[in-house]
């Protein structure tokens, strides 16, 4: 099984759409029972609290509840946890490799790179705008899953 670790700032709007969205689409492909995935922050601003509820709208428009997810944080021992820890930007990245004590084993990576078009996840905490999020995120967790069957990892 390969586990897969989504993080971000918070972890109650990119990094949970991002386990949740990956969860139904490798269910949906017939992978569900190869892929497990979670999500952490790499602060400790919301730890505890509930996914945010523009997030919690995209999920239910697709039919996915998150209704038990509520914010934790990253820990070092989440590198030896997980197969691959993916952050939203490079402010992740950069805390992740901290948290983590670097990356040794090459683990860490941005969710956009595994696109042809590498970039940061949009952060809709700043803009409220979940939709261009939703569509970041959707387009690299579709990357993701080619990647993985392509390296045949699942």
């Amino acid at each position: 099984m390969t586990k897969i670790l989504f993080v971000c700032h918070g972890n109650i709007c990119r990094s949970p759409m991002a386990e949740y969205l990956m969860r139904d689409l490798a269910e949906r492909s017939g992978y569900g029972d190869k892929i497990c995935t979670a999500s952490a922050a790499t602060s400790t601003e919301e730890i505890g609290n509930p996914v945010h509820r523009g997030t919690q709208r995209i999920l239910h428009g697709l039919g996915i509840s998150c209704a038990e997810k509520h914010a934790v944080q990253m820990t070092r021992r989440d590198y030896e946890a997980y197969d691959y820890l993916i952050g939203m930007d490079d402010w992740n990245l950069r805390n992740m490799r901290r948290i983590c004590g670097g990356d040794p084993e090459g683990k860490l990576f941005r969710l956009l790179d595994f696109t042809d078009s590498p970039r940061e996840v949009a952060d809709p905490w700043y803009t409220g705008d979940f939709e261009t999020t939703y569509r970041d995120i959707q387009e690299g967790c579709e990357a993701l899953l080619h990647r993985l069957k392509q390296e045949k990892k699942i």
